[in-house]
């Protein structure tokens, strides 16, 4: 039984519906019941490649019947007013990803945030995700964790951000490309170390499902190969944080590189203090004293 589609509806329309819903990351039984019913009943699929996503239904040997939009990240921000105003004419429109749930490192974020901007309520069709499904495959501590999606692409970019999680405590969960994934895990030596506990989860519920648990010395060295598919990266958190040993003159420097990215001082030195279990007030004051330094010297 097939949804009718756009033209079925009556003369006088309502507000339709929103849908945000998991696809599955390889495994076709992975798809859920609902999503099924979802992609069946849909006005409007946003899917961020279409083709991708109609060889999903072909595997799933279910049709549609709605319009298909391709909604990736280079047309994300022209696409969330169409996708709204179906909605608001009284279609159910359905966003999907290639694989997981949308918005986790996908597009979906500005669209649900335009949504809620607009008072139009949304669904979440839970399902698979590969942050959740790596963490537990690392054996990696899962009671607290953080998802920091892929790291720049420039090694020194990249050496910057790792450094600021130099001293989380939570267990931290990565996405990257096969052809960077030694490159990463090579600066990851160099920031946290070589003996950090880490997991790559590569091509996760497929065929070739491949998990590696090792130190970040012995992942790197094993890296060096071709290495293919989709990769997750899992890294143990820093079990000896202590954010009051780390000196103040390194904290003001992170707060100066939160500033050039456009945050406000007061606001770049509260996240740095919070991040290092150190005083807000004592961060703000130090940054305030560095900068007062600088003028004295010009």
């Amino acid at each position: 039984m097939h949804y009718c589609g756009m033209g079925a509806k009556d003369s006088v329309q309502s507000v339709g519906q929103l849908v945000f819903a998991a696809t599955p990351m390889g495994n076709v039984g992975d798809a859920s019941a609902r999503l099924i019913t979802a992609i069946e009943q849909a006005d409007v699929i946003a899917a961020e490649d279409t083709r991708k996503f109609m060889n999903l239904c072909s595997r799933l040997g279910i049709r549609y019947d709605a319009k298909l939009v391709s909604h990736f990240e280079a047309n994300e921000a022209g696409r969330v007013e169409q996708l709204l105003e179906a909605v608001n004419a009284g279609s159910t429109v359905l966003v999907v990803s290639d694989a997981g749930m949308p918005s986790v490192s996908d597009p979906g974020y500005r669209l649900a945030v335009a949504a809620i901007d607009a008072g139009i309520n949304y669904q979440v069709l839970p399902g698979p995700s590969a942050v959740l499904t790596a963490l537990l495959l690392s054996g990696l501590p899962a009671d607290r964790f953080c998802f920091d999606g892929f790291l720049p692409r420039k090694s020194g970019d990249r050496v910057r951000a790792l450094t600021e999680l130099l001293h989380e405590p939570r267990t931290m969960i990565f996405f990257e490309a096969p052809h960077r994934l030694e490159k990463t895990l090579n600066d990851m030596v160099g920031v946290f170390g070589p003996d950090r506990r880490a997991a790559v989860a590569r091509e996760m519920t497929k065929t070739y499902e491949e998990v590696i648990r090792a130190s970040l010395q012995e992942l790197s060295m094993w890296a060096t190969g071709e290495i293919k598919g989709e990769i997750t990266l899992v890294v143990a958190g820093n079990e000896s944080t202590a954010g009051s040993e780390i000196p103040l003159l390194e904290l003001v420097e992170l707060v100066h590189e939160r500033v050039k990215e456009g945050q406000s001082t007061k606001d770049a030195a509260a996240q740095v203090a919070l991040k290092f279990g150190r005083s807000k007030r004592e961060v703000y004051e130090a940054v305030i004293a560095a900068k007062s330094a600088i003028s004295m010297k010009d």
